[in-house]
């Protein structure tokens, strides 16, 4: 179990040598004290960011604590760094310096593979939302696809049930897509409309331009290679 050091915003002293306001303290059966109170004043701080530096001087450290802050408006403690020994981080950073090339070249060619892969996924959600919604045109189906398919961005297609294509999950893509094209469902929003009733009130149309794409005209399929349409 790692030590946590928490950093505060608030005017926090130590509860035992009075100093403060602190920026950084631990809380030992809920009372705050310093680094150095707390035996952990030795330690230099190493903020997140490269994960190599992190992970090499955490491994050379005897001694090292994660650094905390509380998100208010996602109500949870997020990771900000790492107190370390500072012979652990001078180490670590000369390990890194040694092999920055290889590191480079790797995660250059951990991108390209995630690029590649990134490809094929977007074309194969936009391929199951043709075979959903065979009215929706084409380049509105990639537009989606691409969309609701971008790492890191946490939508739809980013879900367990997105990446493994699951019809609901590229439904709900689909509609989201509509709403916010398709509809004044920004404009409301914009209004100050309450977001649900909003969607209420749009549901209707959605519906319509989703009942649409469910079917194909009779246009569309005669001009289809092999649909044996007239030339």
């Amino acid at each position: 179990m790692s030590l946590v050091v928490f950093e505060s915003v608030k005017q926090i002293h130590c509860a035992e040598c009075r100093r403060g306001p602190l920026r950084h303290l631990v809380r030992e059966a809920g009372v705050p004290r310093c680094l150095d109170c707390a035996d952990l004043g030795h330690l230099v701080y190493l903020p997140r960011g490269d994960a190599a530096l992190t992970r090499r001087a955490r491994e050379a450290s005897s001694l090292s604590a994660v650094v905390v802050r509380f998100h208010k408006r996602r109500r949870r403690y997020e990771r900000l760094g790492l107190f370390v020994e500072d012979a652990a981080l001078a180490g670590a950073e000369r390990a890194c310096l040694a092999d920055s090339e290889a590191r480079a070249r790797r995660r250059e060619r951990d991108r390209l593979r995630r690029a590649a892969e990134d490809v094929r996924f977007t074309a194969a959600f936009a391929a199951e939302i043709v075979r959903l919604f065979p009215g929706c045109p084409a380049d509105r189906a990639v537009a989606i696809a691409t969309h609701a398919s971008v790492r890191g961005s946490g939508r739809v297609g980013r879900t367990a049930a997105g990446r493994a294509l699951d019809e609901t999950a590229v439904s709900v893509a689909v509609r989201a897509a509509v709403r916010h094209t398709d509809t004044e469902y920004d404009a409301l929003l914009m209004a100050g409309v309450p977001r649900f009733t909003a969607r209420a009130r749009l549901a209707p149309q959605i519906d319509a331009v989703l009942d649409g794409w469910r079917t194909v005209s009779r246009d569309r399929t005669s001009s289809r290679p092999g649909s044996g349409g007239r030339a």
